[in-house]
């Protein structure tokens, strides 16, 4: 494990939080996530079910939590079922959690084998008093699954073998509790960001006219490991020119030239949780006028959007005031002109020719993190907020991100020790 430990009294929490919502006679099951093929015998990096490691703190694949709060034996109200080792597994893929280390980093006192789940999990459905039965999917509004999960698998499984429990979902109560930050989240998330914030720097100082995208890229992923982070939290886009226009742009193969700006949509990951740091620079130290002007406006958009992100707004409402603030930079950018404005569509605004995404989005242990956007803003989420303008007949896309924290009187921005200013970017690129 690469990052410190955390404090089980998080998870601990969590799951009581968790308790809170449930139907009387109750039982939740949550799995691990599968370890994804690639091709032969090659796997992907294991990535541990944001589920169920935001209950457990348990980032161990083929690992089960069951919950049964009104179960009779108080000892199995909750149990986490490991994966057994052996001196093989041992030899092999090395330490497995132990059922003392487990209880330890979960605050779960009645750890099994997995080997245990079946006949336990038989017991507590048909002599448990359970009649219904919350399970796990990923029904995340940008989600299109076409890998049968563990969790799907599951399902299946308990529906045929016990047809007639009721069955719940327990994704809308995991969005709720998720989408509100504790304190512990909020110190995670903010070494998230630190951790970002020095790879921004780095970068400062090794970005010039001549370097492959994929070169910064490395720059990024040396700072973010040596500082216990284990990489990227997504795909990370280096776009140096015109290809700072494509949005999801994640070849990083192009060569940085003198005159272009390089975006930088980047994120470093901690203990799980993630951050999302986009920030826009000169490949040769200095932003031309024209690209100073775009960037100093989208800056005030975003300070504007700052200002508007507060508790009890509305999302949608937020980002139809923050295209309005656009559309006035846009007019003064000469990119829009009255007429544009007065003949625009209200459903497809005409600042969305050169700002077309929205202007934020909830951040934790998915980079796009669980939480319904018809609800509203609450203290203690945590959003991002991104305005960007692209001009693509320019070659010129501009595009700033900061990770916020909404609090009762405002918001606490978690990259506000990251340079953003264009003089403060210019002066730190000059002075290596």
């Amino acid at each position: 494990m690469r990052y410190e430990k955390i404090n089980k009294q998080l998870f601990t929490d969590n799951r009581k939080r968790l308790i809170k919502l449930l139907k009387p006679a109750s039982l939740v099951v949550v799995n691990a996530n599968d370890i994804m093929p690639t091709n032969a015998d090659g796997t992907l990096r294991f990535r541990q079910n944001s589920d169920l490691f935001y209950l457990t703190g348990v980032d161990q694949e083929e690992t089960i939590l069951v919950l049964c709060p009104d179960y009779p034996d108080k000892k199995f109200r909750e149990v986490l079922f490991l994966r057994e080792t052996n001196e093989i597994i041992a030899t092999w893929e090395g330490h497995k959690l132990t059922k003392e280390e487990a209880r330890e980093q979960t605050g779960i006192e009645t750890i099994l084998w997995l080997s245990e789940f079946k006949r336990l999990f038989h017991t507590m459905m048909v002599m448990g008093g359970v009649e219904h039965v919350y399970l796990n999917t990923n029904e995340h509004y940008r989600a299109d699954v076409i890998v049968e999960s563990r969790d799907a698998r599951f399902i299946r499984w308990c529906k045929e073998k016990y047809p007639l429990h009721h069955y719940e979902r327990l994704a809308p109560l995991m969005a709720r509790l998720r989408a509100i930050k504790s304190k512990p989240e909020i110190e995670l998330m903010q070494k998230a960001c630190d951790i970002t914030g020095k790879g921004f720097r780095r970068v400062l100082e090794f970005v010039k006219p001549g370097v492959k995208e994929y070169e910064i890229e490395a720059e990024l992923a040396h700072e973010f490991l040596r500082h216990g982070s284990r990489g990227f939290a997504y795909e990370p886009i280096i776009a140096s020119g015109a290809n700072s226009c494509v949005l999801h742009y994640i070849d990083n193969s192009a060569t940085c030239r003198a005159g272009d700006v390089l975006l930088l949509d980047v994120g470093a990951e901690y203990a799980n949780y993630n951050a999302d740091l986009t920030r826009t620079i000169p490949v040769n130290g200095k932003f031309t006028k024209r690209q100073r002007e775009v960037y100093n406006a989208v800056l005030r958009v975003q300070r504007e959007a700052f200002s508007m992100l507060r508790p009890g707004t509305e999302y949608f409402k937020y980002h139809r005031e923050v295209q309005k603030v656009m559309e006035a930079e846009l007019l003064k950018l000469k990119l829009l002109d009255k007429t544009d404005i007065k003949n625009q569509d209200p459903d497809k605004p005409a600042c969305m020719k050169y700002f077309m995404h929205g202007t934020g989005h909830h951040l934790g242990l998915d980079v796009h993190d669980t939480g319904n956007m018809f609800d509203k803003i609450k203290e203690g989420m945590v959003w991002t907020v991104e305005p960007g303008i692209y001009i693509k007949e320019e070659g010129l896309g501009i595009r700033l991100e900061n990770n916020v924290v909404v609090t009762k009187n405002g918001l606490h921005d978690l990259m506000r020790n990251i340079p953003i200013e264009a003089e403060e970017i210019e002066d730190l690129m000059n002075s290596r």
